[in-house]
């Protein structure tokens, strides 16, 4: 009896060795997932996640989604496992998500910072799109810079060396084609009031040869009424082209949606270009759970996306704002869209 005692007790000592090492070790992935998706022509928490005051909004029905991917970190062995065999889940290297030279907390706010600046972005590319007029204005001024205690923030520019600036583009290639030591003109304008200012400029940084200003110009919206963006917890940049979306929508006739469930994803620059996103197969599974039929995917995505699309889904393939536009209205139609396949 003593020799089977034995016996049971050396075959369940690794059993239990294992199963206290699966649940306390953590392994060095992190696991990528479906996140939740919110409709940017509706409510969170009680408020709307694309709100504007002070002017008509259009109403709206059907879904324009955003899609967000889940990200589980800190995963014991039989965590690990489970979302692999899961077949939904994905595990990368914990590296690539929160890179050994910044803490949790860093990377976190780094992406909160990204969202804001997608919202910014996606204010402004809309209301470009729908013509709205856009000033350039004095953003930060280095305090080291050639245009220190000339420039202030909050100026508007209106011209340099005579030739009227409009976008941040325009201020970069007038002041990189001089040299440094080259001085320009610039003429902005403070609570109404025009001004000359000649500023001596600097050398690029990156660039000795390239003439440097030393402040950080900023497009903003000219306009009567607010555009606010009330989505917590949510980080990173991918939320711009719906959020884009929801703001045309809102301010103009018809819907982008036709009633329809529309999702996708996507970064969006000041100018309206749609660049790429991380995690598009989560997306994909996050958008076709939620109920989408048609799925906007950046161009950049295109291959990755064709490989991972859910049976229904319907992959709507977009490079800006002006053809995702484009592409719904098509679809609204009866008529084709870009696609990734």
């Amino acid at each position: 009896m003593n020799r089977r005692i034995a016996t049971l007790v050396a075959a369940l000592v690794p059993v239990v060795v294992l199963g206290v090492a699966g649940t306390v070790v953590t392994v060095p992935f992190a696991a990528l997932g479906p996140g939740p998706t919110y409709n940017t022509l509706g409510d969170a928490d009680g408020r709307p996640v694309v709100q504007i005051d002070g002017t008509d909004v259009d109403p709206t029905t059907g879904h324009l989604n955003m899609t967000t991917v889940a990200v589980r970190d800190q995963l014991n062995i039989f965590e690990a496992f489970g979302f692999w065999a899961s077949g939904r889940q994905g595990l990368v290297p914990r590296e690539e998500v929160y890179p050994p030279d910044k803490s949790k907390e860093e990377v976190q706010q780094s992406n909160q910072a990204d969202f804001e600046q997608s919202e910014d972005s996606a204010e402004l590319a809309a209301l470009r799109h729908l013509g709205y007029p856009v000033v350039l204005t004095v953003g930060t001024v280095a305090p080291d810079g050639p245009a220190s205690g000339l420039l202030n923030e909050g100026d508007r520019v209106v011209s340099i060396d005579g030739a009227p600036i409009d976008t941040v583009t325009g201020v970069r290639d007038v002041v990189s084609a001089h040299s440094p030591g080259d001085v320009i003109v610039v003429r902005v304008s403070t609570d109404g009031v025009e001004r000359d200012e000649s500023v001596t400029l600097g050398a690029r940084p990156d660039d000795a040869e390239k003439g440097y200003l030393g402040v950080t110009p900023t497009e903003e919206p000219d306009v009567p009424f607010d555009v606010t963006f009330n989505l917590a917890d949510v980080g990173g940049p991918s939320a711009g082209l719906m959020f884009s979306l929801a703001v045309v929508d809102k301010l103009s006739p018809g819907e982008l949606s036709n009633g329809e469930f529309v999702a996708g994803t996507g970064t969006i620059a000041d100018d309206g270009a749609v660049g790429p996103i991380g995690g598009i197969p989560y997306k994909l599974i996050a958008a076709r759970d939620a109920g989408a039929t048609t799925f906007l995917v950046p161009s950049q995505n295109c291959d990755e996306a064709s490989a991972n699309t859910p049976d229904g889904l319907r992959l709507v393939k977009v490079d800006s704002l002006d053809g995702a536009i484009d592409a719904l209205e098509s679809i609204g139609a009866g008529g084709d869209a870009p696609s990734c396949s």
